[in-house]
């Protein structure tokens, strides 16, 4: 955490440029990392030298995290089963005062975040930076040291593939609500028929348990095994005690907790197209799960 006392200039981008970094980097450990990297980088500079410096601190962050990623792409290439992102319980840390459009600057759902993983660091990079962050492309290009029409290909690219990726309705927080909750009482009963029932034909469920939990370890399509996936884990549940379960805000979309005897708490949300879930995301892996207790 950066002093507040510490340069004014740069803690009132904080918010921002820890937006840019966990949108890149997909964990929060990471991004508060590179935010204070950052920080030690430009401690000792005259802010009245720089011209624009929400720009001058966006491209010092930017690199960081593309150095970050580098470093990082073994280590994810190499991980057991899916990579999920490390979950976000309050988003406003991560959020601040976005120029992009509302609705992708106010999206952190894993959903997107899992789709920005596929995509390369450029790719990232660009589409972030412009779609989300408003920033022009003659600027990206200053950060990204491409031309300008190199990255206006990344961030085409970038942007096909995270449109046939995401949900194309956003569905209110209640109906979000509903649909977890039948989901996850299903689940618990093992009620196949009321699972497949509310189902997509091609679900997806993504569960990351980092190779130290019960996850699968492929990502499994289909309602029946998602169905029966689903069913299976909540009878080892029950099999095993269980504190608690609550509905609460993670990621800014609706998450079911369980929080388990040994104090290791699991995340589950879903996403609905057309009335079914679509995708499921199980983030299990408790080194990433530990600011969630």
């Amino acid at each position: 955490m950066i002093p507040k006392s510490d340069i004014q200039w740069f803690e009132t981008e904080r918010r921002y440029l820890q937006g840019v970094a966990y949108r890149m980097l997909g964990t929060v450990s990471e991004a508060e990392d590179a935010v204070q990297d950052a920080y030690l980088r430009i401690k000792d500079i005259d802010p009245e030298e720089i011209d624009n410096t929400r720009a001058f601190l966006t491209r010092i962050v930017t690199r960081i995290c593309l150095d970050i990623l580098k470093s990082a792409h073994r280590r994810r290439v190499d991980y057991v089963g899916p990579w999920l992102p490390e979950p976000l319980h309050d988003i406003s840390d991560f959020t601040g005062s976005l120029a992009g459009p509302t609705e992708l600057a106010e999206d952190l759902s894993v959903g997107l975040l899992y789709a920005l993983e596929r995509l390369t660091p450029l790719e990232r990079a660009s589409f972030l930076l412009h779609d989300v962050f408003d920033v022009g492309y003659s600027e990206i290009a200053q950060t990204l040291e491409r031309s300008e029409e190199s990255c206006r290909r990344l961030a085409a690219r970038a942007r096909q593939h995270v449109r046939a990726s995401r949900p194309r309705f956003k569905v209110t927080p209640d109906d979000e609500r509903r649909y977890l909750e039948a989901f996850a009482i299903a689940s618990q009963k093992g009620d196949m028929l009321a699972l497949e029932a509310m189902l997509a034909e091609d679900v997806k469920l993504y569960s990351d348990g980092g190779g130290k939990v019960s996850a699968a370890i492929n990502i499994l399509d289909g309602k029946r095994r998602v169905g029966a996936f689903m069913a299976g884990i909540y009878q080892k549940f029950r099999n095993h005690t269980t504190t608690a379960l609550r509905y609460e805000r993670v990621n800014g979309v609706m998450a079911l907790l369980t929080t388990h005897a040994d104090d290791y708490t699991d995340v589950l949300s879903v996403d609905i197209s057309d009335g079914r879930i679509s995708a499921v995301w199980f983030q299990r892996n408790p080194d990433k799960l530990t600011r969630l207790h």
